[in-house]
């Protein structure tokens, strides 16, 4: 506990460490003023641009922006009758846009309107604004478009001029009623001069594109009072620090084709969140950095700008993507990014971050070394891992506080987060195995080879035989026969077989081999389990220890004579030798489904010994009779009898042992649908066992240690994170094309980061600990991880059926040359999901001209979910070149 204890007290000041010591959380970008010339508007509710804010709504708005700047820019005839009577009201200045589209009915509405509108309004009007980049859009021409500005300059102009005489008229009249000469003149001076500065006071008219159509078109400059003209470096993907390079070089470009007429920079921004644009980075510090520089720029050179925008608008999620919406100065619950003098925050949660991912990893710590014996350095690397994996956590869990949420927003986040917790604890697991088998203690449980005892139990043997061919079991009873233990016999049970092709020879061995042997015929229910209940009634009374040996394993001689001595333990209740194959070079296809096999009896297996937690199997598998027949031997209403067998004993109190020495060689399925119908039937199995033994898994039971839960609930997340990774593949490859047509939510790190990452530990679990454990090389440890990945979708299969279908048939696994080749692809599944997924990952790496970074690490993501299946491709064509040599 004391390793436990300070590893998880220095990985989590390591924490916090690296927290404190970021320099990421505060910049210093030059100081700025607080007046800002210009800002856009649009006075819409967060969530929808088609219903407006209320008049009460557009003042306090507009007399929060009044302390920074006079003057906001207006994109619509519609946005300026809501928002004109507040302008005037606060004394304010507008840029009044009229928005014009192709539809020449809307048009003419607008610009009724806007006509209206700069009537009632003119003297509040800097300029009128004659469209918003219709020619980029190409919603006009440029004919088109001169008519309607020369329109509004005669307009304005006349508008200004009636204003103009109005008034002047009044004034005389108001001068003539005054009897003092005195006041008088000084009426007429004050008039005279009120009239000059309102002579001075005009309304340009001009209308609203990026840089470069102002030089395709000189013919529209010359219509127009003042060039107004976007530039925005995020668009034109332009990165952070060289954006005032790109701005003087644009600005120049504009300046020296058109020498006198005067400039206005409509729109220039940059957006705070938000996917990256090729070499554009959407971030608060670059925002807050580009605004603050840009505003020292601009007093500088003495340019006129607006900016791009007052507020975050959250609707723009629909239209633009995840970026359009934060190009505000304000968020849009109206709370200043970022100031414009000092250091500016761009990590506002970083503190309550540091201390949740700290007390994460700290709790992921503790629980996960809790029940082991650990030394520091595994304890510390693991502790490392745990806080590394928090940090992660809350990066994600950050994500709504700091963007604005629609529903496919939700939905990807929800899922991803969803995904998070099984692939965060198998993560943990695998990376805690993984420490342990390198860098850990060394195993301390594993039977020695030196065990003696005085006492020499009786053994009964028992080899559940169904249709098995003569010629391998034959092989299997030979070697039975040639035992050095004393004191057992041999009931071969052949279950279910009407045919005399598989008994009879079997049959004449056994009377051949002595009175050892016991043949049984036998009819019954219940698959294997049933057959091996039956044969209890013809086991020796003298018996204490069952044995049980699938019907092709050839036994060692010192099997029995080794283990057996551990039993006189008397809370020893089953020893377990782990599986190997003989026939694991005859073929490419058998040697990567041995090297899968090997994987878990050479590490998972010793692990889970070291805590008293291994799995049962249902060949060389030792069990006390006494301790059998108390627990109520093999149960029927599972598929995995012997697995749920080892799980009762334990429950028991009984203990159970693990050899990793080689004491039977069996037979390697014979096919590829063989094997998957094996892997079928163990996950099938651990599902039904889960479902019926959950309650001693419960945090008040005692009937198993908190160890063996730990271990027996990590394989079942085992089983269950390869379902998943089929469930989450799916969802993905759904989404896509949201991605590419409708192109408005891309994923988040919830959704892609665990995933990756868990792929990540995957392959470094494998490949390290099958050079360490299983003393693979890299040749073996690649096919091992090849057969294993190609079951993904036959496990989420299994899971499957397991929590959906009840007592589903036993389904032996075709051995020997049993097997009868099958007209029907066992992979074609597999096939369609890993066009399905490599598809989509070449559909967005060329749909993705913005180079946006999240689509290609969900392009990644997509990429690495192809490989389980293209892994069973693989396998297949494996399996084809091994037909057509034989």
């Amino acid at each position: 506990m004391k390793y436990i204890i300070s590893s998880l007290l220095l990985a989590s000041l390591l924490q916090v460490f690296l927290w404190l010591n970021s320099d990421k959380k505060f910049i210093s970008p030059p100081d700025a003023d607080n007046i800002i010339e210009s800002l856009s508007y649009a006075p819409y509710k967060k969530s929808n641009n088609k219903e407006f804010l209320s008049d009460e709504e557009i003042v306090q708005d507009l007399t929060l922006l009044k302390q920074f700047t006079n003057k906001v820019r207006l994109y619509s005839a519609e946005d300026s009758q809501r928002v004109m009577p507040a302008v005037k009201k606060l004394g304010m200045q507008a840029h009044m846009g009229l928005w014009l589209s192709p539809v020449a009915e809307n048009n003419e509405k607008e610009i009724a309107l806007a006509k209206s509108l700069i009537t009632s309004y003119h003297e509040n009007l800097a300029s009128v604004i004659v469209g918003n980049e219709v020619l980029l859009r190409d919603d006009l021409s440029p004919e088109d478009l001169i008519v309607f500005i020369k329109d509004f300059k005669e307009f304005t102009n006349n508008v200004v001029k009636a204003d103009r005489e109005s008034k002047a008229k009044a004034a005389k009249e108001e001068i003539a009623k005054e009897k003092d000469r005195k006041a008088r003149a000084a009426k007429e001076k004050a008039a005279k001069e009120k009239a000059a500065k309102e002579k001075e006071h005009k309304i340009l008219v001009t209308t609203a594109e990026i840089w470069n159509m102002w030089l395709l078109y000189p013919d529209l400059v010359q219509e127009v009072d003042v060039i107004n003209i976007h530039i925005l470096p995020y668009w034109e993907k332009i990165k952070a620090e060289n954006f005032e390079s790109f701005f003087k070089e644009i600005y120049k470009k504009v300046a020296d084709a058109y020498k006198n007429k005067p400039i206005f920079i409509g729109e220039f921004g940059w957006p705070s969140q938000g996917y990256n644009n090729q070499g554009s980075v959407a971030s608060p510090e670059n925002q807050a950095t580009i605004i603050r520089r840009f505003l020292v720029l601009a007093k500088e050179e003495g340019f006129s700008y607006n900016l791009i925008e007052a507020f975050d608008q959250p609707w723009k999620g629909v239209d633009e993507g995840s970026v359009g919406q934060y190009w505000g100065v304000f968020d849009a619950n109206r709370h200043q990014k970022f100031e414009m003098q000092g250091e500016v925050l761009v990590e506002p949660y970083w503190f309550t971050q540091m201390v949740v991912a700290a007390l994460i990893g700290a709790i992921f710590t503790f629980f996960g070394l809790r029940n082991q014996h650990v030394n520091f350095l595994h304890a510390m690397t693991y502790g490392l891992a745990a806080q590394g994996i928090s940090f992660g956590i809350v990066m994600s869990a950050v994500y709504p506080f700091v963007h604005y949420m629609n529903f496919g927003k939700w939905v990807m986040w929800g899922m991803g987060s969803i995904l998070m917790v099984p692939l965060t604890l198998i993560t943990l697991a695998k990376a805690n195995e993984l420490f342990k088998c390198t860098i850990g203690r060394r195993p301390q449980r594993l039977i020695p080879l030196d065990l003696k005892s005085n006492h020499v139990p009786f053994v009964s043997i028992h080899v559940p035989a169904y249709k098995e061919q003569p010629a391998v079991l034959e092989e299997t009873l030979i070697a039975l026969s040639k035992l050095n233990y004393t004191n057992y016999e041999v009931l071969v049970i052949i279950n279910n077989t009407p045919e005399d092709y598989y008994k009879a020879p079997i049959k004449a061995l056994c009377q051949e081999l002595g009175s050892r042997f016991v043949y049984l015929d036998i009819e019954c229910t219940g698959f294997k389990a049933g057959a091996l209940n039956k044969a209890l009634d013809f086991t020796n009374p003298q018996s204490e220890i069952l044995a049980v040996i699938d019907a092709d394993y050839v036994i060692s001689p010192n099997w029995l004579i080794d283990l057996v001595p551990i039993f006189d333990d008397s809370k020893v209740a089953l020893v377990q030798a782990p599986q190997d194959h003989r026939d694991g070079n005859e073929s490419l296809l058998k040697t990567a489904m041995n090297a899968e096999y090997a994987g878990f009896f050479d590490i998972g297996m010793v692990e889970r010994n070291e805590e008293n937690a291994i799995v049962a199997h249902g060949t060389m598998l030792l069990i006390r009779l006494s301790a059998f027949n108390e627990v109520g031997k093999w149960n029927t209403d599972t598929i995995v009898e012997d697995s749920e067998l080892g799980l009762r004993l334990f429950e028991a109190g009984y203990m159970g042992h693990y050899t990793n020495r080689r004491y039977g060689f069996g037979l390697l399925p014979d096919t590829i649908e063989a094997f998957k119908n094996q892997r079928h039937r163990w996950a099938y199995g651990a599902i039904q066992i889960l479902k019926k033994h959950w309650q001693h898994f419960k945090p008040s039971s005692k009937t198993l240690t908190r160890a063996q839960k730990h271990h027996f609930v990590t394989g079942w997340f085992f089983w269950l994170s390869d379902a998943l990774g089929t469930v989450t593949s799916i969802l993905n490859i759904i989404w896509v094309p949201v991605i590419i047509f409708v192109g408005v939510t891309i994923p988040t790190i919830a959704l892609t980061v665990p995933i990756l990452t868990a792929f990540i530990v995957n392959v470094i679990h494998s490949f390290v600990l099958y050079r360490t454990r299983v003393k693979a090389n890299f040749y073996h440890s690649l096919l091992g991880a090849i057969a294993a990945m190609s079951l993904q979708l036959t496990i989420f299969k299994a899971v499957f059926d397991g929590f959906v279908k009840d007592r589903l048939p036993f389904k032996r696994t075709e051995k020997g040359g049993n097997s009868k080749k099958s007209l029907e692809n066992p992979i074609k599944n597999e096939i369609i999901l890993s066009v399905l997924l490599i598809g989509s990952f070449i559909a967005l790496i060329m749909t993705n001209h913005q180079r946006i970074v999240e689509v290609y690490i969900f392009s990644l993501t997509l990429l690495v979910q192809s490989i389980p299946y293209i892994s069973a491709i693989i396998l297949r064509m494996i399996e084809t070149s091994s037909y057509k040599k034989a």
